[in-house]
This record gives structure tokens, sequence and C-alpha cells, in this order.
């Protein structure tokens, strides 16, 4: 049985919020990984050149940085690389991931 932590549950919980009605979800939706203390979130949507390829493009990522206590919040640039989000690289609580998420007030996750 795999243990599941509070922060993995909390991602979950939005993720679930978020996704598309089940109709659509062949078109779009939107899910998440963690490994190696690092949320990534991501949309899955077939190719637009071959619709039996289905990608993952990802959105965000928190990474927790255990020295610190904080979690490192990442955006994906048009050019595919990881930078830290600006204003608000650091969060203290995956809750605040979560918060800058939703508000995503520089079009930078969810454009």
């Amino acid at each position: 049985m795999k243990v599941i932590d509070f922060s993995e549950i909390q991602i979950k919980a939005y993720i679930d919020k978020i996704r598309p009605p089940k109709e659509l979800r062949s078109q779009v939706d939107v899910s998440c990984s963690y490994k190696n203390n690092t949320f990534e979130i991501f949309e899955i949507r077939p190719n637009w050149a071959d619709k039996n390829i289905i990608q993952n493009l990802p959105i965000a990522k928190a990474k927790y940085v255990k020295t610190k206590k904080t979690w490192s919040v990442y955006w994906m640039t048009s050019n595919e690389k990881w930078i830290l989000y600006k204003p608000k690289p650091r969060v203290e609580k995956l809750s605040d991931f979560i918060e800058l998420l939703v508000k995503d007030e520089n079009g930078c996750f969810w454009g």
C-alpha cells in the first residue's frame, strides 16, 4: 500500500477541481506527477499534427527544498525551459503554490 502525504492530497484535490468535464478529457485534461520531492502539473492533449500521439505539456512545478523548508516555484517558458516564477519564486506551504496557480497574475501558468 502506497502512503500518500498531505501535500499530494492537496495537489490532487486542486487538479480534480480544475479538470475539464469527462466528455472533453480525450481532447484536453490536466494531471500531475510527484517524484523526488517535486510536483509537476501538466496538460494532457493529443499532438496537433498526429492525434494518435498524446502529449504531456508542462505547466508548473514546485520542488521542496529541505534545507530551506520552502517550495521553489517554476513555470515552463515557450522555449521549454523551467525558470523560477517571479515575483514569488519560493513559498512556505504547498497551499501557497496552489494559490499562485489559481491567481496566475502574470499569465505564466495558464496563459
